[in-house]
């Protein structure tokens, strides 16, 4: 397995991941109780898109540390290895999410528990 190719696609991520966090940061502001210019349903819509960029915004930051704790795994020499069973990752499932912790067979184990 060549981890350097994971960690040059686990550095492009985390850096494409940091520069939408921060254009990010002004668009999940207070929303603003003006009823004259915005009406009520105007102003549930914008709450509703204010919660959807919060929860999209919560879900980079984690996406942020799991790509933080895959890197520390590379230099310590773990990557690629299943952190529950202890067996290779397969390379494909890494192609596809390079911070994946579990192996298919243990990461199934927990999604149906």
């Amino acid at each position: 397995m060549d981890t350097e190719q994971f960690k040059a696609l686990l550095l492009m991520q985390q850096k494409s991941l940091m520069n939408v966090l921060e254009s990010g940061k002004n668009t999940a502001g207070t929303v603003k109780l003006d009823q004259t210019s915005v009406g009520r349903l105007s102003r549930m819509d914008a709450l509703q898109s204010q919660a959807m960029l919060k929860e999209a915004s919560r879900r980079r930051e984690q996406s942020l540390r799991d790509i933080t704790m895959a890197l520390a795994r590379i230099e310590s020499g773990d990557y690629g290895y299943c952190e529950e069973c202890g067996e290779e990752i397969a390379e494909k499932r890494l192609q596809i999410n390079p911070a994946a912790i579990f192996c298919i067979e243990c990461s199934s184990k927990f999604e149906t528990a």
